[in-house]
């Protein structure tokens, strides 16, 4: 399995195998979310399997085990967003009141602060802040878009900011160009959401 994190030149850029198929599946994954269509998750899931392994090798240990729990929210997602309710209708997409954003902002800050002290005590990531700060904001977006509530593309928007900074930082330049173009998606697909909330009874 190492020959498939060995770094390799493409192009500009120093990547690896592992990193080239991830960001392939990766972008799709979220093309498809921004298009509401259930195919985000198949893909997802072989994305962040994939980086579990890419982020594991790296030290970003925080960022690996938000990949392992991708995993169990995308099965989890991919489920609640094909089961039906009692008027054989699928889940809709729907915006949280102010009073259930705030409860998410603050678990934000809760998971963030458990995330630093355990990186901190138990690992030795180079940047446990960050580390720590952007998990936690794609734990919440990603309980949001399992529940189909378009403030899952705040989150993710904010999150796939601060990602670009910490994967350059990294050295992970393919991946950084990934996150780059995910924060583009993620503001077109938080448009393309908002008008179709606007446009349901």
């Amino acid at each position: 399995m190492q020959f498939l994190i060995d770094p390799i030149q493409f192009g500009l850029f120093h990547t690896t195998i592992a990193e080239m198929i991830a960001v392939c599946f990766g972008l799709t994954s979220v093309w498809f979310m921004k298009k509401e269509h259930i195919l985000v998750y198949p893909f997802g899931i072989v994305n962040v399997l994939i980086y579990v392994y890419i982020c594991y090798a790296a030290g970003l240990y925080a960022y690996a085990g938000i990949n392992g729990f991708y995993f169990i929210m995308s099965v989890y997602g991919w489920f609640n967003w094909l089961r039906k309710n009692k008027k054989a209708d699928r889940i809709r997409i729907t915006a949280c009141s102010w009073k259930e954003l705030i409860i998410y902002i603050l678990l934000t800050g809760i998971i963030f602060l458990l995330l630093r002290w355990a990186l901190l005590l138990w690992t030795n990531s180079v940047v446990p802040a960050w580390d720590a700060l952007t998990t936690s904001i794609y734990i919440i977006g990603m309980w949001l878009l399992a529940m189909k509530k378009i403030e899952n593309w705040l989150f993710w928007i904010v999150g796939d900011i601060i990602s670009v900074g910490l994967f350059a930082y990294e050295q992970l330049y393919f991946s950084c160009l990934q996150f780059s173009v995910f924060t583009i998606i993620a503001i077109l697909g938080y448009r393309e959401w908002k008008r179709k909330l606007s446009e349901s009874p």
